[in-house]
């Protein structure tokens, strides 16, 4: 069974761009064209803000635990799952474009580090201090969604949206020395997307190097600097992640997928996945059952 890619739609009217969506609502739902508790891909960009009670979410096949205060943030592609349970929360979904087409390059670029799991958790903890303060501006929000028949309603909407952004993108960053300014950030969100791209095309760093202008030495300079760890590390983790997508997503054998990932014989791409999880394919995608 190939895995759904669920596109954004606004229950009240698409050109809003925004919707705002209760858990227990999704829990309950019974969708035609997918399950929520199955592994599905989102186009779109998702905060969670966990109210009450505890549960679990799984997100690129990590498995988080939640509580009152956790908060989650989805980027579009990211692939996720639901597990039932009782607690209540907020799921504030938009678009890329409802955000960044009104935002300076300083406000885009702390939104692709908020919601970029490569460079932490996509979940974050609030203390009660900063929940009250998050849970408030949520409410705002939730106030002006009822609301939307009033002509500056959506427009408030956006500029609450710029507000949480920035108010969860200074909490997560107090402590995570991957989100502070450094000057090779936009080079590494452009590599990223590179490696996310052709990562089955080639998996040397020299190979990124050359597509983006740089020596070898600068590519390891770029991702050591933001997120600590070698050019090499970065482009076998989201290997790894795409490859997990293909064992899950497809009815492919493993052979077929072994050169669809790019390597020259199944054995090798056994040794590779083995190597950096742990697991057989076989195994890793019976834990996903």
């Amino acid at each position: 069974m190939t895995m759904k890619e669920i596109a954004f739609k606004n229950k009240q009217d698409n050109s809003y761009r925004f919707d705002l969506v209760d858990l227990e609502d999704i829990l309950t739902l019974n969708p035609k064209d997918h399950n929520q508790f199955d592994h599905h891909k989102i186009s779109f960009y998702v905060i969670v803000l966990i109210t009450h009670e505890n549960g679990i979410h799984c997100i690129n096949y990590t498995d988080y635990s939640y509580k009152k205060g956790t908060v989650f943030t989805l980027r579009k592609n990211n692939i996720h799952k639901f597990y039932k349970t009782n607690a209540k929360g907020k799921f504030l979904v938009f678009t890329e474009d409802f955000i960044i087409q009104y935002s300076d390059k300083g406000e885009t670029l702390k939104l692709f580090q908020l919601f970029n799991e490569m460079l932490g958790s996509p979940k974050l903890q609030l203390n009660s201090n900063d929940f009250v303060e998050i849970e408030n501006l949520v409410g705002q929000i939730s106030k002006e969604y009822s609301d939307l028949k009033s002509t500056y309603s959506i427009e408030i909407i956006r500029c609450l949206m710029q507000v949480l952004i920035l108010k969860l993108f200074r909490i997560k960053s107090k402590n995570n020395h991957n989100l502070k300014g450094k000057k090779y950030h936009l080079k590494f969100i452009s590599l990223q997307e590179l490696i996310e791209k052709e990562c089955f095309e080639s998996k040397k760093v020299s190979y990124y190097a050359h597509k983006i202008g740089v020596t070898t030495k600068t590519l390891n300079n770029i991702t050591q600097s933001v997120i600590g760890r070698s050019a090499k590390s970065f482009i076998d983790e989201i290997v790894i992640l795409q490859i997990k997508r293909l064992l899950i997503n497809s009815q492919l054998s493993f052979t077929e997928i072994a050169y669809q990932a790019g390597f020259d014989t199944p054995t090798n791409f056994f040794k590779y996945f083995r190597k950096k999880t742990g697991l057989s394919p076989k195994q890793f995608k019976e834990t996903c059952k």
